[in-house]
């Protein structure tokens, strides 16, 4: 057992080493989304594009999050942090050196692989530097610290996107990164457990060819259309590996994911009602983004200003939120916590092209904040109700859960999104009085979704009416896919209320 004191120098460098890493890894998730709409626009990408820069490294974060944290049981949790810290800063300026979406989304997939190594790598390293009596402390200030540098995220990214450039805020992450390795490099010992078992790699390809194969489907179907032979193929591929990765975890001897452990109901309900929640709150994110840029007019200053009410309240009160929950049990937070953020969701839906964000956008938002601040933690706990051999794993499991629900709303639920907005166009231009080949041009532009624009032919009026059935469109279809989010909310308080007990406590 490690004697190392948080208060020692040694101590303290770790922290600021492991919290440096992580906050880099959950600022730059934070940072990007603000930065979507400048990307779209200076690099001519459409809705696909924009949805793949955020799903490329979702992707290979929620596919290799736990290969990330076997790897360094078995060749050294200091090494493999090192390697992730270095591979997610090359990548940071890979991404900043981009000229074209395509570049830019497969150096974010280079930032999704080495996020996957330095995230569990930052809690396995703190779990194995420090004695069992001030672990919890540490991982507290590790999670309030980087996620208090996350909570700046959208205000940071709109400062540089504005002031700057969208490449700045790749930039940004190479000084944290350099100097996160050098500590680390300096003061992290090297530890590996001896006992690890063996590396699933038959479960890592399945998983991630799956994953690979439905978010290809989902993004592309729209634009490259349904009944695209590619389209077809990804659809069909992750749906055949997906099952197939279930049958190996089933059949492993040292599986990946033990599935055993879901015949727990609390542990079940947990990670089913992580999905659905998180899946609800990451198609806002995404989406608002457009919506406040795109059709409100905010600059990205603005609109990342306009997000942290959520994301301050989610920081800040999830602590209290967990305080409740060890008085009353985690099934009434679990039960009420969604409830909030679906009604949340709901007022979100009535957003409308000229929102005020007093009255139309900070309710909603504000309830988001709230909602999710009561649940994070008694569903994070409640997830760990394992034996404590099994809390490592257990962890990994619902990180990994919360990372593919994120994948799944920019793809699934984009792609409604996106359909619903093509079908609202066309009826929205047929009424527009534009001539049929006006209405073509603008039609041609369907997959960039809010940033369309009227061609230089188009006379001020014409230019007009145009913007005018874009916004509409998707104003509509915004709605339409807050309302589904909203569903997927108060889907989760039902799934809590039916699988989450409080445990009686001992006279």
């Amino acid at each position: 057992m490690s004697d190392i004191e948080i208060t020692s120098r040694s101590g303290r460098w770790i922290l600021i080493a492991t919290i440096l890493a992580s906050g880099m890894a959950f600022l730059d998730g934070t940072v990007v989304i603000v930065a979507l709409p400048s990307i779209q626009s200076q690099l001519d990408a459409n809705i696909a594009g924009i949805q793949w820069v955020v799903n490329s490294y979702a992707l290979m974060l929620a596919a290799l999050l736990l290969l990330g944290g076997s790897l360094g049981d078995h060749l050294g949790r200091r090494k493999v942090f090192l390697y992730g810290i270095v591979l997610f800063t090359i990548g940071s300026l890979l991404c900043a050196l981009s000229g074209s979406i395509e570049q830019l989304i497969t150096f974010r997939a280079i930032q999704g692989i080495g996020a996957a190594a330095m995230i569990p790598g930052s809690l396995s390293i703190i779990s194995t530097s420090f004695p069992e009596g001030q672990r919890g402390r540490a991982i507290g200030l590790w999670a309030g610290l980087a996620g208090g540098v996350a909570s700046i995220g959208p205000f940071i990214g709109g400062w540089l996107v504005q002031t700057v450039s969208w490449q700045s805020i790749f930039y940004i992450n190479i000084p944290l990164g350099i100097l996160a390795l050098i500590i680390a490099a300096r003061h992290i010992k090297e530890s590996r457990n001896p006992n690890a078992r063996r590396i699933d790699w038959a479960g890592t390809a399945t998983i991630t060819g799956a994953l690979l194969g439905l978010s290809y489907g989902f993004i592309q179907g729209p634009v490259m259309g349904w009944t695209d032979p590619l389209v077809i193929a990804a659809l069909v591929l992750g749906g055949i590996l997906l099952p197939l990765f279930l049958i190996i975890e089933a059949r492993a001897d040292e599986p990946m994911v033990p599935l055993g452990m879901f015949r727990n109901p609390l542990i079940a309900g947990a990670n089913i009602v992580t999905f659905f929640l998180y899946m609800a709150l990451n198609i806002v994110i995404f989406f608002a983004v457009l919506d406040l840029q795109q059709i409100q007019g905010y600059s990205p200053v603005m609109a990342g200003l306009a997000l942290l009410p959520t994301i301050i309240l989610i920081t800040f009160l999830s602590g209290r939120g967990g305080s409740i929950a060890d008085k009353i049990g985690p099934r009434i937070p679990m039960i009420v916590g969604p409830i909030i953020v679906a009604i949340g969701m709901a007022l979100l839906s009535m957003m409308g092209t000229e929102a005020s964000y007093v009255r139309d956008i900070l309710p909603g938002l504000l309830l988001q904040g709230l909602g999710m601040a009561l649940v994070i933690a008694p569903l994070t706990k409640t997830a760990l109700a394992v034996e404590p051999q099994f809390s490592g794993v257990a962890s990994g499991v619902n990180n990994a859960v919360s990372r593919v629900s994120a994948l799944m709303a920019v793809a699934v639920l984009g792609a409604v999104l996106i359909s619903a907005f093509a079908g609202q166009l066309a009826n929205e231009l047929t009424d527009s009085g534009l001539s049929s080949g006006k209405q073509q041009a603008i039609l041609d532009q369907t997959d960039h979704l809010g940033a369309i624009e009227a061609p230089d032919q188009f006379d001020p009026s014409e230019a007009e009416a145009a913007e005018v059935a874009v916004k509409n469109s998707f104003s509509d279809a915004f709605r339409m896919t807050m309302i589904l989010g909203s569903i997927l909310a108060f889907l989760s308080a039902g799934i809590s209320a039916l699988t989450i007990r409080t445990p009686r406590q001992n006279p």
